[in-house]
């Protein structure tokens, strides 16, 4: 039976990500690219394909790896095989512990707020915490779980004392927390200095983005310039470095005292609905730049390959 080879493959399974993976296919075609998209009721038989020999892929970009046994054990075939993958499981988990990045930051100096990070209340449920001690994080402070993650989930932002922090420890028994000072962003001219960057393949898209509403709304770089911005791009760069993942969001905020402080460090998969269809979406020209560069790396490692003498082949 003959191969049939593709330049990329997409897996998928949130519904809300059907823009995204559709600018993506669409600017993949643009540029010429055999594309395949696989939702959750083609993983089984794509990954039977793929380790039969029946179908290969140069690049997989995995929007689904969690979801299902299958799509787990595609993407642990395609790393094996040496397959670009964005991005592997691994280095996701690593990236996503706050705590990790926490401590990752500060040894490569990228601001953060004051923190304390405290082990998960399984391991020490008889923790105790006095006033004195949550003191240098000022009051309110805020209650992060270091791994739990997605729309804010556990994260307590107006805690005042050892009781709620007690409380939130106890709401997700076995993760590590982080407590941390609350950082309030500048205010000038009806906005708010609070930023979500976008770091993909090497390329760095910023917006504003508001704490309080989540609304986005568009910073282009002569914008972001002239409100001395431009030092955010270099900070969504080291956190780049220091993350080791190729395609991810962050939150930074130039707060009342002037600081530049990286607040949500990193969204290892991110949200990309569009803002014509939601509310609270990323802005769509973000989007579809992102979809662009995505399928211009798809198209760079199959000219690669081309000259190399694989015809194509992954």
């Amino acid at each position: 039976m003959p191969m049939t080879r593709y330049d990329l493959a997409v897996t998928h399974d949130w519904e809300y990500d059907a823009d995204f993976v559709g600018l993506i296919a669409a600017a993949a075609r643009a540029r010429g690219l055999s594309t395949l998209l696989v939702p959750p009721g083609e993983a089984g038989r794509v990954l039977d394909d793929f380790r039969s020999g029946a179908l290969d892929f140069g690049l997989l970009v995995d929007r689904a790896s969690g979801a299902s046994p299958e799509f787990v054990e595609l993407q642990a075939l395609a790393l094996s095989r040496g397959r670009d993958v964005l991005e592997g499981l691994d280095k996701l988990r690593w990236a996503s512990d706050k705590a990790t990045m926490h401590l990752e930051f500060l040894s490569a100096g990228i601001p953060a707020p004051y923190t304390l990070i405290l082990p998960s209340y399984a391991a020490r449920p008889h923790l105790a915490l006095t006033p004195r001690d949550l003191a240098p994080l000022g009051a309110p402070f805020v209650i992060k779980p270091a791994n739990t993650t997605g729309g804010s989930l556990g994260v307590v932002v107006g805690a005042t004392g050892p009781a709620e922090v007690l409380a939130a420890r106890r709401t997700f028994p076995a993760d590590k927390y982080l407590l941390q000072e609350r950082i309030t962003p500048d205010d000038r001219n009806g906005r708010r200095f609070w930023f979500r960057g976008f770091y993909v393949l090497g390329q760095v898209h910023l917006a504003w983005w508001d704490d309080r509403t989540h609304l986005y709304a568009e910073l282009g770089y002569d914008e972001a310039a002239a409100a001395g911005l431009e030092p955010v791009y270099a900070l969504v760069r080291s956190i780049a470095r220091v993350s080791r993942l190729r395609f991810f969001s962050t939150e930074a905020a130039r707060d009342v005292r002037g600081r530049l402080v990286v607040v949500d460090y990193v969204n290892e998969i991110c949200d990309m609905r569009l803002r014509s269809a939601h509310a609270d979406g990323v802005p769509d020209a973000i989007v579809g730049r992102i979809a662009d560069r995505i399928a211009a790396h798809a198209a760079e490692a199959a000219a690669r390959r081309t000259a190399a003498g694989g015809e194509g082949e992954a």
